[in-house]
């Protein structure tokens, strides 16, 4: 492959750029407070969204060479605990765009600890192919998530999106000086 391939591209690299800024947060989530993990959150994701869309088209991959997964069920359900422990009783919302509600008269719940943890499955594999330095994996790489993106991964972001927003400014929590939530409060 050339320099002219897809993984090269500018679009490419700031997207890989952003993707591991994005693996970083999910993964380093216990260290930070509601506030700071929740402040970081809503101004990394949207950057993930858009350079996603600016991914370079890729040719499509054979389906039966179908990428390596390194986000276990054991990491991703850690992943969405540790979230999870972290939201509290502000992981919930209401997913409006869920395909069930076409068939119901009740909101469908989702979580915020959810709809990262799946956000990261795909992010994170596609990190670790990346680094793997190969361009056949890597261009196979960047077409399994461009896809995904358009099919999946990328409605789960604007979801925890929307509640992210719903928590980071959240008025009825108590904050300090400089925005951030006080610790120890009881945040009902």
């Amino acid at each position: 492959m050339s320099l002219k391939s897809p993984i090269y591209e500018k679009n490419t690299l700031e997207f890989v750029t952003v993707a591991l800024e994005f693996c970083a947060l999910i993964e380093k989530a216990p260290e930070h407070t509601l506030f700071s993990f929740t402040d970081k959150a809503v101004k990394i994701l949207p950057l993930l969204y858009v350079k996603a869309t600016l991914l370079p088209e890729t040719e499509a991959t054979d389906e039966e060479c179908e990428p390596e997964n390194f986000i276990t069920e054991d990491t991703y359900e850690a992943i969405q605990h540790r979230i999870a422990t972290l939201f509290g009783e502000y992981d919930s919302f209401l997913d409006t765009f869920h395909p069930d509600m076409n068939y119901s008269d009740t909101p469908v719940a989702a979580t915020i600890s959810e709809s990262l943890a799946d956000v990261y499955q795909d992010i994170g594999d596609f990190a670790a192919l990346f680094r793997r330095e190969n361009e056949e994996v890597m261009t196979q790489a960047l077409s399994v998530c461009k896809n995904s993106f358009r099919l999946y991964w990328g409605q789960k972001l604007l979801n925890a999106l929307k509640a992210l927003h719903v928590v980071r400014f959240n008025e009825e929590l108590s904050h300090d000086d400089e925005g951030g939530y006080l610790e120890g409060e009881d945040m009902e």
